[in-house]
């Protein structure tokens, strides 16, 4: 028998992930094309000052949330576990930015614990659960 209620948690999160590498990608052509001056902050950045250092980690991010988001749709223990890890580190991440931004901020952390929600209690249905 199907677990509808399961499966649409499913699918809310492969549709959230699939998003999210969507929006690393076009961060990652918007940092691609930037030429203009970087900020003060970023001279003592972790990845170091070349915006093209992080385009390219953005492109490889959205990348693998895509293919994260795409193979949770097909029930992927894989990755249900790359999913929870990136709903995990988007929630921590966005709490650096609650001071600047406090509605996006608990918006994107709301967001990832439904992520987190989906995948760990409807995340390791099975096909047989899935059969008709």
């Amino acid at each position: 028998m199907i677990d509808e209620v399961g499966y649409r948690w499913v699918k809310f999160a492969s549709i959230v992930l699939f998003f999210a590498g969507v929006l690393r990608i076009f961060d990652s052509i918007w940092a691609f094309g930037y030429s203009g001056p970087l900020p003060q902050t970023l001279k003592h950045a972790l990845f170091g000052d070349s915006i093209t250092t992080y385009a390219w980690l953005w492109l490889i991010t959205g990348v693998i949330l895509i293919g994260a988001g795409i193979s949770v749709l097909y029930l992927s223990t894989l990755g249900r576990l790359i999913g929870i890890v990136a709903a995990i580190v988007g929630g921590l991440g966005a709490m650096t930015w609650m001071p600047y931004y406090p509605v996006w901020s608990l918006l994107y952390i709301g967001l990832a614990l439904l992520v987190i929600y989906a995948l760990t209690v409807y995340g390791g249905l099975s096909g047989r659960q899935l059969a008709t």
